[in-house]
């Protein structure tokens, strides 16, 4: 009996020794309930001044610019409105063989900008030599503005099959951020809320009325 005893007892040693032998090869404990990085720190989205321009290519027979032309300056002079500080930059050629062509369509250029929301004492006409562009070179219109902005995508620094850790990869909601910081309409508001507007009075009184009421066929139980 007490040989018996004593085998059952070693053979018990030996399972917990294997046990805890397989448990040193491991990476020690792994917190699978929860991933620590957060891709709004590994790809944050910053506010900075930067330079926007479109370039106009004129023809050297144009005499007058086309509609989708106008509708994009339009577009440009919006985004300076909104979000643009300083002057709009209209940088004409000089010395190419469009240059008069140019300056038969520049005050169409400047009412265009006006159209969108540019302030006609804000606008700048300059010249630059453009005698090694061509026959079409380009007017040039710039601002600089608030633009925001985050790391560029593409770091594929980490092997994805590698997910032992329960971790994001290093470029795990690049694209999302990107996306978000091309489309803000205001920069300024990923900053924080803007100030809550007055409250209407009228409009208040109307919703609270009818609230009172109740539906229609019975009368609410509120009478404050």
């Amino acid at each position: 009996m007490r040989l018996k005893a004593y085998v059952n007892s070693a053979g018990l040693l030996i399972v917990a020794a294997a046990l805890s032998g397989c448990g040193s090869l491991g990476r020690g404990p792994i917190a699978v309930g929860s991933v620590p990085s957060d891709y709004r720190t590994n790809h944050p989205i910053v506010l900075s001044e930067k330079e926007h321009t479109l370039d106009v290519p004129i023809a050297s027979g144009a005499h007058k610019l086309g509609i989708p032309v106008k509708s994009n300056i339009r577009a440009f002079a919006a985004s300076y409105a909104s979000a643009g500080n300083g002057a709009v930059i209209v940088m004409m050629p000089v010395g190419s063989l469009n240059e008069h062509a140019v300056k038969r369509v520049q005050a169409e250029i400047v009412q265009a900008l006006v159209d969108g929301g540019a302030t006609r004492g804000r606008i700048i006409l300059q010249n630059y030599d453009a005698s090694a562009h061509g026959s079409a070179a380009a007017v040039r219109l710039s601002y600089s503005g608030v633009t925001a902005s985050t790391t560029p995508c593409g770091r594929w620094t980490d092997d994805l099959t590698d997910t032992v850790e329960n971790r994001n990869y290093a470029d795990f909601g690049c694209a999302n951020q990107q996306n978000l910081a091309a489309i803000v309409a205001n920069p300024g508001d990923l900053m924080g809320p803007r100030q809550e507007s007055p409250i209407d009075a009228t409009e208040r009184g109307a919703v609270i009325g009818g609230y009172q009421e109740g539906p229609v066929g019975g009368r609410s139980e509120v009478t404050y």
